[in-house]
C-alpha cells in the first residue's frame, strides 16, 4: 500500500490528486473510473481541509492500494487527527432540493457515496479513518 502525507491545506490538493492518478495509471484504470475516483478524493480531501482542523492546520495521510483480486479494486484511505466527525452518519440529502437551496454542505459526501462501491468511516486511535473502494 502506497501512502502520502501532506499538510491538510487546499494547496496540497494537486499533490494528493497526482499521487492517486499515478497509482491508478499503474493499474491501467479506465479513464471514466479514474475520473470518479479523483472526484471522490477531491471531495474528501477538501472536507478534511475545511473541517478536520479548522482554524488550525494538521496533517492528512492518504493510502492507496490496488487489490488484484477478481474484480480488481482500488482502496483509498484517508487519515487525519482532526476533530472526530463521521460524515456518513448524516442522513443523505435530497440532491435536487439541495441544488435549489443556498445552504452549503452534504452534497460532496452524497456524491462520494453514490459513485464509489463502498464508503466507510471509523474513529481509531485518535484518528478519523475514511475508506473508499471502487472496483475496476
Amino acid at each position: 500500500m502506497s501512502s502520502l502525507t501532506v499538510v491538510a491545506a487546499l494547496d496540497e490538493l494537486d499533490r494528493v490528486q497526482d499521487f492517486i492518478r499515478n497509482e491508478l495509471e499503474r493499474c491501467n484504470c479506465p479513464s471514466e473510473i479514474q475520473f470518479q475516483i479523483e472526484l471522490a478524493v477531491e471531495e474528501i480531501f477538501i472536507n478534511i481541509v475545511n473541517y478536520a482542523y479548522h482554524p488550525e492546520i494538521g496533517d492528512a495521510t492518504v493510502f492507496c492500494q490496488v487489490e488484484e483480486d477478481d474484480p480488481l479494486r482500488v482502496i483509498i484511505q484517508f487519515l487525519d487527527q482532526g476533530r472526530p466527525f463521521d460524515p456518513l452518519a448524516r442522513e443523505d440529502v435530497d440532491a435536487h432540493a439541495k441544488v435549489m437551496q443556498e445552504e452549503v454542505g452534504g452534497l460532496g459526501i452524497f456524491l462520494v457515496k453514490n459513485i464509489m462501491d463502498d464508503v466507510s468511516y471509523a474513529y481509531e486511535n485518535g484518528k478519523n479513518v475514511l475508506t473508499i473502494i471502487k472496483s475496476l
